[in-house]
């Protein structure tokens, strides 16, 4: 096949990558849909996908990975930039010679009998002043077709590359998908990623974690712009000119794609209220001309967790996945064809399979046996999503007004407060925590403190991570405004507070009004909380005095979680930055 590019250095690139694979022949991805469609029928002529009923989910396949590839391996990602230091105490690091050694002679002739196929990748839209380009090899058609949907690919990305150095270089080799040499490896100073023995979605789709954010939010630093784990979403109120737009990080299993595809309550849409859903998982962030920032999502699907997502859930979510889909590791339901899983309804299906490719009856189900794998998946094109976003296509990406933290904790966090500042609200997303719950793992309120949700995809340093944060405050003009959320507080019978899912959307209303400085608030050691009255009750069953319980903030409470902050700071030693231990320091001050 001709090539799709005459940039030297990505011509050069593929020649050095080939002479090492040793493929039987090489395939450049045009993005033509009649390529596509070629693919799709060798995949499911090889048993790699398996097409699923036409009628009810068109376009729509199924994949069945290695059970022993379900899910990331963070202790199998490495971030091998030339210091260890400059990898910091979240990051595993080796040395980068060392590592392409051990690569290479890991991919030497991985690509015998197969073939290599060159996918040229756009993050964001191609064009954009947000976009960046790469290219990946892989010998995987499952991951060509997933990355179809997850990004903008073909020859138009190569196009608008033109000569241009800047790319980022990605190799992925199946190899015999030993678990005992699995590597998902960064080489920040040569932007290149390369992926070994794993097939798996968050492993191998190098333009999703790898890409969107390890090597990003390197890139940010040194070109003076963010790469967050952040949802988008739009917020249409009745009495506004402009939507006003919010990004939010939140640790995982704290409802971060509910929220990003939120259905607000009855009387709220009955009033003219919309949530417009811009990203679900990954914001780039600019300062915009106007002071402002902006932020984009640089993907073009979802690859959402698929146990739970149901009509009542996250009915949006499960819209998307109705056509053009590719799931993987969920049920095989044989007598219509389509999927299931955990949490979809309460009617498994009677004659399926389940995701390891075995026989999932009422037997197998009586015996406790899981039909899918709890981290199964679908890769939906953002597209199917009823409640996308008119400016989801826009290069020019959507100004903020806000930028909301969470995280799951019984007793100390308030629903929603306010940080003081800018540099407070840095803090605030720096001792984001989540405690453990029964069902994952045997000890309970066990706090995993995960800033940002950074912690596993920040590309370099954590401490210079939060300097860049500082960094930007100062070049942003028209800031928006930091806060935390915390729909999980419990009573003393261990039940949520909160009713959470769409009613959410009367916070993000308190949040909205602050940031229009059309509301009061109560300040404390932490922050500003809404009075209770600013908060709109009506239709819940949520008293007053609930509702003040939840905004309670407690200084013994806070005291101790001091001392926790504290601890967790000390592992980025002198690279922490003067400015957070400043707030820490006034936190306590404020707590006396």
């Amino acid at each position: 096949m001709t090539n799709l590019t005459n940039n030297k250095a990505v011509l050069s690139w593929i020649d050095e990558m080939t002479a090492i694979t040793k493929p039987d022949k090489i395939v450049w991805i045009t993005g033509e849909e009649e390529q596509l469609d070629a693919l799709r029928e060798q995949a499911v002529k090889e048993g790699i996908l398996i097409k699923l009923n036409p009628d009810k989910l068109p376009g729509c396949y199924l994949h069945r990975t290695d059970p022993d590839d379900v899910a990331r391996v963070e202790d199998r990602t490495f971030i091998c930039c030339e210091k260890e230091e400059d990898a910091g105490p979240t990051n595993h690091w080796v040395e980068p010679k060392e590592m392409y050694e051990k690569m290479y002679a890991l991919a030497d002739g991985a690509y015998k009998g197969r073939t290599m196929y060159i996918i040229p990748y756009s993050m964001s839209i191609i064009g954009s002043p947000f976009a960046k380009y790469g290219f990946e090899l892989t010998d995987s058609i499952y991951v060509v077709l997933n990355m179809h949907i997850m990004t903008r690919i073909g020859k138009a990305v190569c196009d608008a590359l033109g000569d241009d150095t800047g790319f980022i270089k990605g190799l992925h080799c199946q190899c015999n998908l030993d678990k005992d040499n699995k590597y998902i490896v960064h080489f920040p100073q040569d932007n290149t990623i390369i992926s070994m023995n794993s097939n798996y979605g968050g492993n191998v789709l190098q333009g999703k974690k790898c890409f969107a954010l390890r090597i990003a939010s390197n890139l940010g630093r040194q070109e003076g712009w963010m790469a967050e784990h952040m949802l988008i979403l739009g917020c249409k109120r009745p009495q506004d000119k402009e939507i006003k737009y919010i990004a939010a990080a939140f640790p995982s299993a704290c409802g971060k794609t509910n929220l990003a595809m939120l259905i607000p309550p009855q009387e709220y849409l009955d009033a003219g209220y919309e949530i417009q859903t811009v990203g679900d998982d990954i914001a780039w962030i600019r300062v915009g001309a106007d002071g402002r920032l902006w932020a984009m999502n640089p993907e073009n699907g979802f690859f959402g967790v698929a146990p739970g997502t149901n009509a009542k859930s996250n009915p949006n979510a499960l819209e998307s996945t109705k056509k053009g889909t590719i799931f993987t590791n969920v049920v095989h339901d044989l007598d219509n064809n389509t999927v299931w899983w955990e949490g979809l309804d309460k009617n498994p299906p009677k004659n399926a399979i389940d995701w390891k490719g075995n026989p999932w009856t009422e037997k197998e189900q009586a015996e406790g046996v899981k039909g899918a794998h709890p981290n199964s998946r679908f890769t939906a094109p953002a597209r199917n999503c009823p409640c996308i976003s008119k400016e989801f296509d826009n290069p020019k990406g959507v100004p903020l007004s806000a930028i909301v933290f969470g995280g799951r904790r019984a007793k100390t966090a308030p629903l929603v407060y306010q940080s003081k500042d800018w540099n407070n609200g840095v803090f605030v997303g720096s001792i984001m925590a989540s405690e453990t719950t029964a069902a994952a793992t045997g000890a309970v309120g066990v706090v995993r403190r995960d800033p940002m949700a950074m912690r596993p995809f920040a590309g370099y340093h954590m401490g210079d991570y939060f300097k860049h944060w500082i960094d930007m405050g100062k070049k942003v003009k028209n800031q928006p405004k930091i806060f935390n959320v915390n729909w999980f507080r419990l009573d003393d019978d261990g039940k949520f507070l909160w009713p959470g899912f769409g009613e959410n959307m009367r916070v993000l209303e308190w949040i909205i009004k602050r940031c229009e400085g059309e509301v009061d608030a109560v300040e404390t050691p932490i922050g500003y909380v809404p009075k209770a009255e600013d908060i709109n009750l009506d239709g819940t069953d949520v008293t007053k005095e609930t509702l003040e319980e939840i905004l309670t903030v407690d200084k013994e409470t806070w005291a101790k979680e001091a001392e926790g902050i504290e601890e967790f700071y000390k592992q980025f030693g002198d690279r922490l930055p003067a400015e957070l231990s400043k707030e820490l320091s006034d936190l306590k001050a404020r707590l006396k």
